[in-house]
């Protein structure tokens, strides 16, 4: 059962905890691919120095003032594609980046960062501002709740440039034990 709106509309960090387990789904050239989501980051608001919004409005991050539940995709390093979905409310820029999925017979490092999910899962630019609730391109369904046991909590990576932003336990692993061993 694909996740409701009102799943988006709430705290950022609650969500991106929420979402392991949940499945990510994408329709490309007639296939469907699905993956267990294991790694996940929060990025809430003008005031966290790493979310994009920290410099503002612009037309890179218009998507992220938008509806939750819209997926939010860019380009990093002119090569990789990241593909977050929009939480919180209107108006409010924030995010949840997936970072990494599980795929049922499918090698973890193939889909263990988030450029080489999207391009496993086919998502580029095309898909920015698509609405992960009601579309059929891409969407996110119910997982089994998964016990904080089986979390991982950190600092988020790769934003050593964010300042005080750069510390906040935003980020969330589901642990290796948790992660299925047919791979």
């Amino acid at each position: 059962m694909r996740l409701p709106r009102t799943f988006y509309e709430r705290e950022t960090t609650i969500i991106a905890r929420e979402l392991l387990g949940a499945t990510l789904t994408s329709r490309i050239d007639g296939r469907l691919i699905r993956g267990r989501i294991v790694e996940t980051e929060a990025y809430h608001g003008e005031d966290d120095l790493a979310c994009h919004a920290s410099r503002g409005r612009t037309k890179r991050t218009e998507t992220m003032y938008g509806a939750p539940g819209h997926a939010y995709v860019y380009l990093i390093y002119g090569m990789y594609h990241c593909l977050n979905v929009v939480t919180m409310s209107r108006e409010f820029p924030a995010a949840v980046l997936i970072r990494a999925v599980s795929v049922p017979h499918v090698s973890f490092s193939e889909v263990n960062g988030p450029g080489k999910l999207c391009r496993f899962f086919g998502i580029t630019k095309e898909e920015n501002g698509i609405d992960m609730v009601k579309g059929d391109r891409l969407s996110i369904e119910r997982g089994a709740l998964v016990s904080d046991r089986c979390i991982l909590v950190t600092p988020r990576i790769g934003i050593e440039y964010a300042k005080n932003s750069r510390d906040f336990p935003w980020r969330f692993v589901l642990k290796e034990e948790s992660l299925p061993h047919s791979r």
